[in-house]
């Protein structure tokens, strides 16, 4: 690939109108993935003049718009982009402008926690919405690149792969009867990635040093941690020495690529895919390794990739082998259970089962409870149930894959019972349904969906 621009920049009015701007983005994409694939060793090294283009720029603007978020620490909401001076147009603007001067500095991250399914908190970096541009523009460039060389078993924050298909290839290994499982997790991984190793492991394919400069900056980010008791104040934390913050835009991307060496290691001629015919599905930072039979030399190996040569921690207390097909046998994986049960019909033979966890299960009553309780008294019946319809439409359709009937059964009993708990409460006189129409039928006319 030469040192001149793929294709030429576009105006920034043409950027803004959409087709000509996404057309011209999608050819320098492909261009890019076409020389990473021809030449698997090549190491670009003209790409920073492809970042700050106006055009990637404003692609970049629209998937931050699209993807919505908080603000980050400056508290500069999107909104608040769009109804300022200049506009969205003036932000793409001033920091086209810093890129090419190179004076663009990232602002600290500001740092939140989610909960977890058991209970413990999970930290979330918010970059500002300025920085989030700029992340993204990266991630247009590099993504092509380095998904020419991640191997097909990868199927986390990658374009054109989900999770339901990382749920087929395992249980088409579990039905070819790799039922021997090595159910891995990896403690803090976002958090724990080396610096010094991810770097080694970007310089494989890039070369423009403002481009590692770039993302250096990113991952040295200083974090601000919310104060408690303190809505929008906080303090200084310390500058990140490892890892990549989770709810960076980039970071699923680099997190994807340090894991794809243990990938690319697991393949090769002398690695378990070839000595103990294993088989490895991974989603992020969550994988699995199958085979017929699961010796101490096996589990060794991936250990001592992980630990010793990837300097990562496996959390030895959730870290498990799994003989599915044995009484009791059973791998969560996603949100899903694989395991074996007796055939319905009497049959003298077992199927293989996928439904929905127990966890999982656990942790959507809990977000209906939120949604449904005493402290929405306020919410208007038909809003709330609107609001119920848009969350289990997509709770379902993520959870539609393998034998959902069941698990969906006990949701709809769940929100049926909630619901009519919520509005016996709504008023001084204990509500009721018109006359002959129970509660089931009066929700459903009123329009809630069951699954």
């Amino acid at each position: 690939m030469d040192d001149n621009p793929t294709t030429e920049e576009l105006k920034p009015t043409e950027a803004k109108a959409g087709g000509k701007g996404s057309e011209k983005l999608s050819l320098l994409r492909h261009k890019l993935s076409q020389k990473a694939k021809a030449e698997p060793k090549f190491r670009f090294y003209a790409l920073y003049d492809r970042i700050y283009r106006r055009d990637v720029l404003w692609a970049a603007w629209e998937k931050v718009r699209a993807n919505g978020g908080a603000a980050g620490l400056d508290a500069v909401s999107i909104e608040a982009i769009e109804k300022e001076g200049g506009g969205a147009e003036g932000m793409v603007e001033r920091v086209h402008e810093e890129l090419v001067t190179k004076s663009y500095k990232p602002k600290a991250v500001r740092r939140v926690y989610i909960d977890k399914p058991d209970g413990r908190k999970r930290p979330l970096g918010i970059p500002t919405v300025r920085d989030r541009v700029v992340q993204t523009a990266c991630l247009l460039i590099l993504e092509p690149i380095f998904e020419a060389d991640f191997e097909p078993c990868s199927y986390g924050f990658r374009p054109e792969r989900n999770a339901h298909q990382a749920l087929q290839e395992i249980r088409g290994h579990i039905g070819a009867g790799y039922q021997a499982v090595y159910d891995a997790d990896l403690k803090s991984y976002f958090d724990s990635i080396p610096h010094e190793r991810l770097r080694a492991c970007l310089r494989m394919r890039i070369a423009d040093r403002t481009v590692l400069k770039l993302i250096d900056m990113w991952l040295k980010a200083a974090v601000v941690e919310a104060e408690r008791g303190k809505g929008g104040g906080g303090v200084m934390g310390r500058r990140n020495r490892q890892g990549t913050p989770q709810g960076g835009v980039i970071s699923p991307l680099l997190s994807n690529l340090y894991l794809h060496w243990f990938d690319k290691v697991f393949h090769r001629p002398r690695g378990p895919a070839h000595w103990a015919r294993a088989k490895l599905v991974r989603y992020a930072d969550d994988f699995v390794v199958l085979a017929r039979y699961q010796g101490g030399e096996l589990r060794g190996w991936i250990e001592s990739k992980l630990e010793g040569w990837m300097g990562l921690e496996i959390n030895r207390d959730k870290t498990r082998v799994i003989h599915v097909r044995q009484e009791g046998g059973r791998l969560d994986f996603l949100g899903y259970t694989f395991r074996y049960y007796h055939d319905m019909k009497g049959r003298k033979r077992k199927y293989l089962n996928v439904s929905i966890s127990e966890k999982a299960l656990k942790r959507e009553r809990q977000k209906l409870r939120g949604m449904i309780s005493k402290q929405r008294c306020f919410v208007p019946l038909p809003q709330l149930i609107e609001e119920l319809n848009g969350h289990l439409g997509g709770w379902a359709n993520y959870f539609g894959y393998g034998y959902p009937r069941q698990g969906f059964r006990r949701i709809n009993a769940y929100v049926r019972q909630r619901l009519t708990r919520h509005v016996r409460r709504r008023s001084q006189r204990p509500f009721r349904p018109p006359h002959g129409v129970s509660y089931y039928e009066h929700f459903n006319r009123m329009g809630l969906v069951y699954l």
